[in-house]
């Protein structure tokens, strides 16, 4: 690959990470490309040079989302899928994930704006809730596979919303509260 081949996929890139973060942060349609492109350190114009449309731009940037956490274990040596339960439940229903909206779990931050989201985008968001709940089944301590899935459903949509109510609260102890109990609880209800 050229050196301008790399530098445009690294601009192209750090443009995905950047729409990434502000997209949770602020909404799928929370951000314009103008705003991104300037905290990229480029002009509007270079934007149709890495993407046909902003559509694409956030699709790539959800994709982008919905993989961050598991390539971030990866990258300390580890994979998702050995991570247990309890520590799992622990990470993500922590004060820092409550707290870090722009690196946090797209689900919590952007459930609402996803399901009003084109096809793309939708598509990509049920790929990946059923790759997390596959992957909450296999942490599951169950009777039988039937009873693992019921409870991976419940957890996962009980994780995500207490995450995204824990947020809404400006209150940080009730926020804590919420994170706490709903901990407790995915711990018990995880075990046979």
């Amino acid at each position: 690959m050229g050196h301008s081949q790399q530098d445009k996929r690294k601009t192209h890139e750090r443009i995905v990470e950047i729409a990434s973060k502000r997209l949770r942060e602020k909404g799928l349609d929370g951000v314009g490309v103008a705003d991104l492109m300037k905290e990229a350190g480029l002009t509007v114009g270079g934007f149709y040079k890495h993407f046909a449309s902003r559509d694409e731009l956030v699709a790539e940037a959800m994709q982008s989302a919905f993989g961050a956490w598991s390539a971030k274990v990866r990258s300390e040596g580890r994979t998702p899928e050995d991570i247990p339960l309890q520590e799992y439940a622990a990470i993500y229903l922590s004060g820092k994930h409550r707290d870090d909206t722009a690196g946090g779990c797209p689900f919590a931050a952007l459930t609402a704006d996803l399901a009003r989201s084109g096809e793309r985008c939708r598509s990509l968001a049920t790929d990946q809730l059923k790759t997390s709940v596959n992957s909450m089944q296999a942490r599951i301590d169950a009777t039988d596979e039937a009873e693992a899935r019921r409870k991976a459903i419940i957890m996962s949509c009980l994780m995500s919303g207490a995450l995204g109510l824990a947020r809404i609260s400006n209150d940080e102890a009730f926020g804590g509260e919420i994170l706490d109990t709903v901990k407790a609880f995915v711990n018990e209800f995880g075990t046979k």
